[in-house]
């Protein structure tokens, strides 16, 4: 069992060491026929930090886990939870689409 944990806790100890909250850091874990999913909760104050610039920080975190699932013959896949109230992904969401480019690609 503790072999099995040890993605989530790999998780935690990474985040918990970039955070300015860390006791504010939650990970939980679903494992089903795809693999392994790390949902990820932290404080709002922290969202940028474990993003970071383009995203890289949260990429390296990703790019980790699956060295980690590799070892453990695991796929590990990561979710991080948007804090609430957060505007960024419904101002994506409200951009038109071009629907040109879909129409060009119907035979």
């Amino acid at each position: 069992m503790a072999e099995k944990l040890m993605d989530q806790e790999f998780l935690e100890f990474i985040v918990k060491s970039i955070a300015s909250h860390p006791e504010d850091v939650r990970v939980e874990r679903k494992v089903d026929e795809m693999g392994v999913l790390l949902t990820l909760s932290i404080n709002p104050e922290d969202m940028g930090y474990i993003i970071g610039k383009q995203g890289q920080t949260a990429k390296a975190i990703r790019t980790l886990l699956k060295i980690v699932g590799a070892k453990h013959n695991a796929r590990i896949n990561l979710k991080i939870m948007e804090p609430e109230g957060s505007t960024r992904g419904r101002e994506r969401m409200q951009e038109p689409v071009d629907t040109d480019v879909v129409d060009d690609l119907k035979i």
